[in-house]
């Protein structure tokens, strides 16, 4: 009944002994994890030489079978058609055997002549082998027809006599062979007689033929086995070897060399294609660990430069309150006490504004404190700052600009494609962005031309849009160097060609201070580095500056670089994205004969930007 103890589950895995798995999955799954624990290579060297040989046995039994089967044939058709040839020359016949023995091709019938009550009347044909042997069928008994069919053949035994002689094993094989017997009725018109005859033919040729043929297949065979063995040892080895390869190189990778790569094959192949798809995997994990190492580096970094510069105005604060405790009872403390506040409070102000910085790195960080859906007239942005700039160093040449995009050769050399500073007034931009944020990050630059420029050197400022063949994302992505410059500008190159692509709106504050090395530039867009420290401190920075315009830059899909002046100095080109390329017929126009926009392409591009 359904639900009692002891029934067996839907797959008939469970016995009666309370649920217990069955002898049958017991060794079921033994035979499985004993299949799985044999080597890759053994078990293919194992199913080729399986298949092998049923294949081979196969062929064998089907090809001997089709031979005997063609040879029997062939035997009764010989029988149907030479049985009158043979009753007509039975005298002949005779004397042939007599005359020749064992070695006359005309002996080989067997012929014995009954009447119509099947009572035997003579063996009329008798083969006789060699030293006397003598082989019949065994047919049914004088007067008896033993359920035998008129012109159906049929195999029966032999009945073999010898002389007493020693005979030899081939003679008696031969004579042991089976016969071929069909019974047919026969007439004779001169003496009015009519009958059966037994006319009859030894299978020994067929036999013989059948056993050479087995011994033939067997022996080609074995060969074949052994041979597509020793090949399919040699190929699996050959093929298995490159998964070899791999198991060391994941040992190393294992035992922590992460630049260990495995031995590249041909991609067709299915080793190929794992080593290919293990190198591509190898190299992003390697990458991700130094990554990783990167930024728990940077990290540590990072935490020890903040506790640095926090420590510093801590410091101050705590040693003018002491001071302040000392001196506090002494004459005139109510003047010192004064100073040592205004000591206290430009120390917190100080750090107040690095915690500041600070919680806005952790917020951009964090993707908060961000809103890119204002719109933000670039160009007010630029010209305040350059106000600023110009306040805090009265005697600074600053120059303002458009900027535009210088083709390859387009002076008549051959100069690279680059950027072009054209002055006049700054074209009208606007975009969708945060516009407190990109306020910061201007300011941020030119408070950086501020500390570290000689009050008197000048600075060229300038905007531009172009359109580039690259998209924010990739745009983002890209590092903060010369060659990420070099790459947007050709993005810019081919864009101008194919009028496709995306307008980015540009910005470019070159100075000629002293300059920062190249090798160090890059490195100015991490959190609190100064080229140098010691001035850093004098001049008020944080180290942050930078860090925050990065981010900024970055949260709106843009980039920020810096590379070298021409003449000398520092320039830091920000590029944010405006809005994708409109068709060809507003396409931006195109330069004139000396490489500068026109004013009226220029005006047309700046009512597009708006």
């Amino acid at each position: 009944m359904p639900g009692a103890p002891g029934a067996n589950n839907a797959n008939g895995s469970t016995s009666r002994n309370g649920g217990k798995p069955s002898v049958w999955s017991w060794l079921r799954a033994k035979f499985v994890h004993s299949v799985d624990a044999i080597p890759l290579a053994t078990k293919i060297v194992t199913c080729t030489v399986v298949l092998l040989i049923v294949g081979t046995a196969g062929i064998s039994f089907t090809l001997r079978q089709l031979v005997s089967n063609y040879m029997l044939e062939k035997t009764d058709m010989q029988l149907l058609r030479q049985s009158q040839l043979v009753l007509d020359n039975i005298k002949v016949l005779s004397a042939s055997s007599e005359d020749n023995g064992s070695n006359s091709l005309l002996n080989s019938y067997f012929l014995q002549i009954r009447d119509d009550n099947d009572v035997i009347t003579s063996n009329a044909l008798v083969p006789q082998l060699k030293d006397g042997v003598t082989s019949m069928p065994l047919l049914p008994p004088s007067g008896s027809r033993g359920g035998v069919q008129l012109q159906q053949p049929f195999t029966t035994t032999a009945h073999v006599t010898t002389n007493g002689t020693i005979t030899d094993r081939s003679t008696l094989t031969t004579a042991e062979a089976p016969w071929r017997v069909v019974a047919l009725p026969w007439v004779d018109k001169a003496a009015g007689k009519t009958g059966i005859c037994y006319i009859g033919l030894s299978m020994s040729d067929q036999l013989d033929t059948t056993r050479t043929l087995t011994r033939y297949c067997f022996t080609v065979g074995l060969a074949i086995v052994i041979l597509g063995a020793l090949l399919a040892t040699l190929l699996t080895q050959r093929t298995l070897a490159p998964l070899k390869r791999i198991e060391k190189t994941a040992a190393k990778i294992a035992a922590g060399d992460l630049s260990q790569r495995v031995p590249p094959a041909p991609e067709n192949t299915e080793v190929g294609s794992l080593a290919a798809s293990l190198n591509a995997m190898l190299a992003r994990i390697e990458q991700s660990f130094h990554e990783q190492e990167e930024t728990t580096e940077k990290m540590k970094r990072f935490v020890s430069d903040a506790s640095h510069e926090l420590r510093t105005p801590l410091a101050a604060i705590h040693g003018y309150a002491e001071l302040y405790k000392m001196q506090r009872d002494l004459p005139g403390a109510l003047e010192r006490a004064d100073e040592s506040i205004e000591h206290i409070e430009a120390s917190s102000s100080r750090m107040t504004v690095l915690v500041e910085d600070l919680l806005s790195l952790a917020r951009l960080d964090e993707g908060r404190g961000i809103d890119i859906t204002q719109q933000v007239p670039l160009t007010s942005l630029v010209a305040d700052a350059t106000d600023d700039l110009h306040a805090l160093d009265p005697e600074r040449a600053i120059r303002l600009g458009s900027l535009v995009f210088q083709p390859a050769g387009a002076d008549g050399g051959s100069s690279p494609a680059g950027l072009e500073f054209v002055e006049g007034p700054l074209p009208e931009v606007t975009l969708k962005g945060d516009g407190s944020r990109l306020r910061q990050v201007v300011t941020n630059i030119v408070g950086n031309i501020h500390r570290y420029t000689p009050a008197d050197s000048p600075v060229e400022t300038s905007i531009g849009v172009m359109p580039a063949s690259i998209s924010p994302e990739s745009l983002a992505r890209m590092p903060a160097n010369e060659t990420s410059m070099r790459y947007f500008i050709e993005a810019v190159d081919v864009s101008q060609s194919m009028q496709m692509g995306m307008n980015y709106a540009v910005i470019r504050f070159s100075d000629h201070g002293p300059g920062v090395p190249a090798e160090s530039r890059s490195k100015i867009f991490e959190r609190f580095y100064t080229a140098d420290p010691s001035r850093a401190r004098l001049k008020g920075g944080t180290g942050l500056g930078m860090a925050i315009a990065q981010s900024v830059v970055k949260a709106h899909k843009g980039f920020i670089c810096a590379t070298g002046s021409q003449g000398g100095g520092l320039t830091l080109t920000v590029v944010l994205p405006i809005a994708p390329l409109e068709p060809a017929s507003s396409a931006i126009p195109a330069a004139s004969h000396d490489g500068k926009e026109t004013r009226k392409g220029r005006t047309e591009r700046q009512h597009r930007s708006k």
